[in-house]
């Protein structure tokens, strides 16, 4: 997994003077973790953005705190926006132990071609977009690689127990639950005027190809 760097500085503004620290392009943040005493830190928004782009939730990052000599495993624990303009707010990070199991989301990442959308069945549906997994923070894994190549039918399914979870990675999520399925699409029934519509034109195009009945005076002969 790539490495994912990331150098913050302990915070002595808090509070709503937070504000000016934003203004200047830089996000106040927050550590803790289990036996972790908590900490503030501010960092440059670009770079923070950086760090989340690339690391989500679901990957460690190596943090360096200033002034400190060893690095930090850390996770994304929570990214606080604002509304609208989307600008950021705040980000807290949880420090991992290396030998200590912790829970962590982890995108679906879907492996091969499914038979029945080659043979026009239906489409692709994924219906749990990440997993649930316990690992230690060595086994974290980038993604959960689930194979769709035994998708033939519309009623197939890939269940979490169908999953092959990476060495090391327990998944949590219940055995039974569908991850991705075959979703047929069906033709949505025409609206009602149209049904009517349809019902009031038949009798009278019937009418309109029926041929017109000879008149039988014009077969008499003259008196």
């Amino acid at each position: 997994m790539e490495k994912i760097a990331l150098e913050l500085e302990k915070r002595e503004v808090v509070g709503k003077h937070t504000r000016k620290l934003r203004t200047a392009g830089v996000t106040p943040a927050h550590l803790f973790g289990h036996g972790v005493a908590s900490l503030a830190l501010e960092g440059t928004t670009t770079e923070v953005e950086r760090a989340i782009a690339k690391a989500g939730t679901s990957h460690l990052i190596n943090l360096r705190v200033k002034g400190e000599k060893r690095s930090r495993n850390v996770l994304i624990r929570e990214i606080q926006r604002k509304p609208v303009t989307v600008l950021l707010l705040h980000v807290d990070f949880y420090q991992v132990r290396s030998t200590e199991k912790m829970t962590v989301e982890v995108p679906v990442h879907l492996v091969g071609v499914a038979p029945a959308v080659e043979g026009r069945v239906g489409t692709v549906a994924v219906e749990i977009p990440v997993l649930e997994v316990e690992c230690l923070p060595a086994d974290l894994p980038a993604r959960i690689d689930v194979d769709i190549t035994k998708l033939k039918a519309a009623s197939d399914v890939v269940r979490v127990g169908d999953v092959r979870a990476p060495e090391g990675v327990t998944i949590l999520n219940d055995r039974e639950l569908a991850v991705v399925k075959i979703e047929v699409e069906r033709k949505a029934p025409a609206p009602t005027g149209e049904i009517e519509a349809a019902a009031e034109a038949a009798p009278k195009a019937e009418k309109a190809e029926k041929p017109e009945k000879p008149d039988r005076a014009q077969g008499r002969p003259a008196a």
